[in-house]
């Protein structure tokens, strides 16, 4: 089993290689690789986008890299292999981006990226910091977690669902904002798994072990 993190210059890539790599190590999901390489992409059985900076220019970086970004539809889209974005790399998976200038995104989940405007205005963006999750939709991902547990955010944006049984759950930031969406073999995680301890490590040990 391989599970390929993409290298696309715009992630946080060595936090989050040993975080999966160490889940793998724990409950014997075989081996993580970070990868600049479209074959590797083309071959994995499982991959994460992660994602840091704006929307327009880690989409540009995605399809700036030599074959990585048709390989990695071809995967997800085509073969059905599990995939799951972080932070940026899941804001990615929305139809649209409205962060700087218009633009289009992978639409593997219907909905836009639009910046957060909490309705109370002594709280600030970026929303940084933990805050508890509530889970709206129950799935594999989620064993062993529950409401409440909390996951730690950087993010000044965030994405808005069209089809409520996409959100698989939120938070609250004087509104809702949402923390995980997924659908089909796909999964995204607004917060950053590898660094929100606990119930980011199962999260992730969750992922490698999901067979959908």
């Amino acid at each position: 089993m391989l599970t390929a993190i993409i290298d696309y210059e715009s992630g946080n890539l060595h936090s989050a290689h040993k975080a999966f790599e160490r889940m793998a190590r724990e409950t014997d999901a075989g081996q993580v690789v970070v990868t600049a390489d479209a074959d590797v992409v083309a071959r994995a059985d499982r991959l994460v986008l992660p994602g840091d900076g704006a929307f327009p220019s880690c989409m540009a970086a995605l399809k700036g890299k030599s074959g990585i970004y048709a390989a990695m539809v071809e995967a997800v889209k085509h073969k059905g292999r599990p995939f799951l974005g972080i932070c940026v790399g899941m804001q990615l998976m929305a139809s649209w981006g409205r962060e700087y200038e218009d633009t289009e995104g992978l639409d593997w989940i219907s909905g836009e990226v639009t910046k957060i405007t909490p309705a109370d205005p002594a709280l600030k963006v970026p929303h940084m910091g933990w805050n508890d999750l509530v889970i709206d939709h129950p799935h594999p991902v989620f064993n062993g977690i529950a409401t409440g547990d909390h996951t730690y955010f950087v993010h000044s944006f965030h994405m808005v669902v069209a089809k409520p049984a996409e959100r698989l759950a939120h938070v609250d930031y004087a509104g809702d904002v949402t923390a995980v969406i997924g659908r089909d073999t796909m999964l995204g995680m607004q917060f950053h798994p590898e660094k929100s301890q606990t119930t980011g490590l199962k999260m992730i040990a969750n992922f490698l072990n999901w067979r959908p």
